[in-house]
């Protein structure tokens, strides 16, 4: 079977316990989580979760039905197979000898991200967009000596039907 990766904005009630149990259903059925990101909403009582997995067909609509199931879900919705704006950031510090500097700040250029920190011996750069876009940034530095890289989880909204 073909795996995929599918990415599910699931709104739910602002209350606690409710991603312990999102993520139980997950590991309890033996399904991984790749990507995890949750947030309020524009409206304070209803929380936003993000979350990126790869599996099949099949068992992408098992998870959405057990999804639905749970207390305090309100909406699941796929974005996978429609219009949608993806994001993530990744803070990426990596070794910045003096003969290197010239070359990962054309690369921070190219990639339209910023240097946020400075030492004597390392960059810290913040990079945002898709997942595509982080991981090769990421390839391009790791000839440079990544030291230390830390990512949200993947955000995503879907964009309005054209009409």
């Amino acid at each position: 079977m073909e795996t995929n990766r599918y990415i599910l904005s699931i709104l739910v009630d602002n209350e606690p316990g409710v991603l312990s149990r999102i993520a139980g259903l997950f590991s309890g059925r033996g399904f991984n989580i790749d990507s995890l990101s949750v947030a309020k909403t524009a409206e304070p009582n209803v929380s936003v979760v993000t979350l990126a997995t790869f599996c099949d067909a099949q068992v992408i609509e098992q998870i959405k039905k057990q999804l639905h199931k749970l207390i305090n879900v309100m909406t699941v919705n796929d974005l996978t197979q429609k219009e949608y704006v993806e994001r993530e950031l990744a803070l990426v510090k990596v070794h910045a000898k003096t003969e290197k500097r010239a070359e990962i700040m054309r690369i921070v250029d190219i990639f339209r991200s910023r240097i946020v920190d400075v030492g004597a011996s390392h960059f810290i750069v913040e990079v945002s967009g898709d997942s595509g876009k982080i991981n090769a940034f990421v390839e391009l530095m790791r000839p440079m000596g990544i030291i230390e890289i830390a990512s949200t989880g993947t955000i995503a909204l879907g964009r309005e039907n054209a009409k």
